[in-house]
């Protein structure tokens, strides 16, 4: 629960930030979206299997088990 907990927070304030800042461009949007991206993406994997450190980097990564519809 803690990823996704932090996930809907990041995201809560990426939405007030770009809300806020008429200055807010792509690459702030695509480094915040990455970090919330990631968190989204730790929960997928702990979901499946038990992540620990060594883990964290590829469990970061987007799911490769999912396919879009």
């Amino acid at each position: 629960m803690y990823e996704l907990e932090d996930a809907k927070e990041h995201l809560a304030n990426l939405i007030k930030e770009i809300e806020g800042d008429a200055a807010y461009d792509e690459s702030n949007l695509r480094i915040d979206l990455g970090h919330v991206y990631a968190h989204l993406n730790r929960a997928w994997r702990r979901s499946m299997r038990a992540v620990d450190k060594r883990d964290w980097d590829s469990a970061s990564q987007f799911p490769d088990d999912l396919k879009p519809i």
